[in-house]
Order: C-alpha cells, then structure tokens, then sequence
C-alpha cells in the first residue's frame, strides 16, 4: 500500500555541536508571558490565565536563510523568544517533573502580521492568519540541556539594525518553563519534537525588507535574519 500523494518531508531543526537533527511535530506558542509585553499590548497580565495558539512546523525558518516580508500585511511585527524542544512528552504532566522531557532550547521569532492578528481579534477568529504564515518562525539550532542546562535567568534581547528594540530577562517569564508544559499537557497529549515558544519581551515593532534582526538569549547564543 502506498500514498497516493508524496508525503511532506519532516522539518528538523539543526542540533549544536552534532550532525544530527532535531524533527519537529508541534508549535505552541504562549502569549502575552512577560507583563510588559501584556502592557503594551493593551492587557492586565495579573488577570490572566495562560493561554497558547499554535503555528506549523513548516512556518520554521532555520537561520541562515532570509525572512521574505510576507503578502497581505503592513505591519509586520519580530518577537524574540526562548524556543523549549521536548524530547519526551505525555498528559498531565506534574510541574516537578516537566523538565526532564526537555531536550534543549533555541531562539526563535515569532514573526506576526499585526494588521491581521488586530482584525481576527476585533472579529472574534482565531489568529492564524497573522501568527501561522510561511517562514513566521525563524529559528536558531537546538542547543541540548547538557550543554547549557536549564535557561532559568539571563538576558533576552534584539536588535534591529544594530539599535537595541527589547530587552528583558527570561527570569521576568510570567509562566516558566515548567509551569508551561504542564499547563500545556493538561489540554494536549504532549510528544517528542514539539516545539514551545515562551513568550517574549516588550518592545515588538516592525520591520521592513532590508532590516537585519539580531536576537540573544543568555547561554543559548544569536539568532541573525534578514528581511527581504
């Protein structure tokens, strides 16, 4: 028996230090998880409970190649972030015991076409048309835990251009680590090679065909993009 179509080809992520690749299964991604990131977007963050919206596994963007400014949008909005892969996953799973599903962690963008987030929201729809589009997630390689352990503190940051457009600690997180996987593997089965995106900063703004994005976190190294 056979498919009647080619099947789509699995998406990895690069893997620090090693020839391997990371596959990829799921992308949750968390919002609104630094409070002055909820400010500036016009929310109370001490009234919220977490919540999560999803992007693809092929909206992945591994570093190296260009992030093109996408179609239908004027307002095209980086988001730098903390990216947690799971090596091992399941249902309701205890907050003392999330970390050991961890394999590692990358910088991701949560690239997002605001203009169209802003309408799906007046509206009441789901986000995916500003959050889920081709190449809205650039990513860097997976750094595993025993190379870097457990980011739990240390400077999350990014530059547009060489000026400095956020800065925050990953310690300001509303929600940790492992508070966000087993919120998570309440709703979801969790499994190997999903992705969490935990949220980011303050500071998001736009960007426009010739920028040059520089992202850092502390201990899990740069994240260079260009946009054309």
């Amino acid at each position: 028996m056979g498919y009647v179509i080619s099947p789509p080809p699995v998406v990895t992520l690069p893997v620090l230090g090693t020839d391997d690749t990371f596959p990829v299964r799921r992308i949750y991604c968390i919002g609104r998880n630094y409070a002055e990131h909820a400010i500036e977007m016009g929310h109370d963050p001490s009234k919220e409970p977490p919540f999560f919206f999803q992007k693809n596994p092929d909206n992945l963007l591994v570093e190296g190649q260009d992030f093109p400014f996408p179609p239908k949008s004027k307002d095209v909005h980086f988001e730098i972030e903390l990216v947690v892969a799971l090596k091992s996953g399941g249902a309701n799973i205890p907050v003392d015991r999330a970390l050991d599903h961890v394999f590692g962690y990358a910088i991701g963008l949560d690239m997002t076409r605001r203009d169209l987030q802003g309408e799906a929201k007046k509206l009441g729809r789901p986000w995916e048309i500003g959050k889920a589009f081709e190449h809205s997630a650039p990513c860097g390689p997976i750094h595993p835990v025993s190379k870097v352990g457990h980011p739990a503190s240390g400077a999350i940051w990014l530059e547009v251009n060489g000026e400095m457009r956020q800065k925050g600690d990953v310690n300001q997180m509303i929600w940790k680590v492992p508070e966000m996987i087993s919120y998570l593997s309440e709703y979801f089965v969790l499994a190997p090679g999903d992705l969490i995106m935990s949220g980011t900063p303050a500071g998001v703004g736009a960007v426009k065909a010739g920028d040059r994005l520089r992202g850092h976190v502390d201990g899990v190294g740069d994240l260079n993009v260009s946009v054309v």
